[in-house]
């Protein structure tokens, strides 16, 4: 059985978990720059390059993925949010995005694996793929609109880079996330399409997308929806919604793409929004409330938490949703459907 096919015969069953916050998980350890650095020779300061660690302190990485499974998650994603060669550069690892991506993924397959033989229920390696620090949608110079620092085909190159190390580290699938600019996560789609095609095999892709204001909308300007008309393409095994807000903010959107999306949904929303000194307050039971509503609502299949969440908000999140029906995935009718900054359903 495909790996593809297994995890739709799981979300069939139940409300699958993914996991939480990595970033700050790995606050919690107070780790110097020496610790970030390691022996890696690395000209640049390395504090705060959460990626490395894969290479530097592999035990940081390793410590989570096993807490968040001993939480009840059936997922774990790659510490690998900003491991490709545009992030990188910031730290001088440019060369290094292959072996982070590497060990990375290989780390998750390990305890994912080691989870899986304790009690036989599959778990899951989502590689995952931010949205770099660079837009193909938008100028970074306000006097010239025409600007843009990176083209598609380079972030395809990216990309290309990225997954074909996680998949050979051992990722189930492709997890694009955190999308801000839906150009940037079709580069992402022809980067993992383009894998396919090497590998001659399909490499299951998840789809995150972000919104950056109340409206609805990612910082391209794409509603919820026409995001969903312009990615449909790519057959996701799941979409949905990540980062943005809250889960109180967050739930008309995704009740929306719930409606129209013929694939799994997925949701892993921030733990509330950050106090004045960027912390989050909310507390594992009042997320893990929210989330059972979306489950009881039938809005929702695959759960879990992006920043603040915790273990314990992953935990809560687990339990609370243990005895839901997971979302029947529609089938929508038969359509042209077009996508600008807004939805176009072409009439019959």
């Amino acid at each position: 059985m495909s790996v593809r096919q297994q995890f739709i015969d799981q979300a069939a069953q139940r409300v699958l978990i993914t996991d939480g916050a990595f970033g700050t998980e790995i606050q919690n350890w107070k780790l110097s720059e020496a610790d970030y650095a390691g022996d890696l020779g690395l000209s640049h300061d390395q504090k705060g390059n959460n990626d490395i660690l894969a290479l530097s302190k592999p035990d940081v990485p390793e410590s989570i993925h096993r807490a968040y499974f001993e939480a009840g998650a059936d997922i774990a994603e790659t510490n690998t949010f900003s491991a490709n060669r545009i992030s990188q550069a910031d730290y001088g690892a440019e060369h290094l995005v292959r072996d982070i991506n590497l060990a990375s993924a290989r780390l998750a397959r390990q305890v994912a694996d080691e989870f899986a033989a304790k009690d036989g229920r599959p778990r899951f390696v989502a590689g995952a793929i931010g949205p770099t620090n660079k837009t193909l949608s938008l100028s970074p110079d306000v006097e010239d609109p025409g600007y843009r620092e990176i083209d598609f085909d380079y972030l395809v190159d990216v990309y290309h880079e990225q997954a074909a190390a996680l998949v050979e580290g051992g990722a189930d699938f492709i997890l694009i996330e955190t999308v801000f600019d839906t150009l940037n996560c079709k580069a992402g789609i022809m980067a993992v399409r383009k894998l396919e095609r090497e590998l001659g095999r399909d490499v299951p892709i998840m789809l995150s997308m972000t919104l950056t204001d109340l409206s609805g909308r990612n910082l391209s300007g794409h509603t919820v929806e026409a995001f969903w008309h312009a990615v449909r393409h790519a057959k996701p095994l799941t979409v949905g919604l990540n980062c943005s807000f809250g889960a109180e903010q967050l739930r008309p959107h995704i009740q929306l793409l719930s409606r129209i999306a013929d694939t799994l949904i997925m949701a892993y929303p921030n733990a509330g929004l950050p106090n004045e000194l960027g912390e989050y307050d909310e507390a594992p039971e009042t997320t893990a409330g929210m989330l059972k509503a979306w489950a009881e609502n039938g809005t929702v299949n695959v759960l879990g938490g992006c920043c603040g969440s915790t273990p314990a908000h992953i935990a809560a999140i687990a339990q609370a949703v243990a005895d839901s029906t997971p979302r029947a995935i529609p089938t929508p009718e038969v359509a042209t459907r077009l996508a600008g900054l807004e939805p176009f359903t072409m009439a019959a």
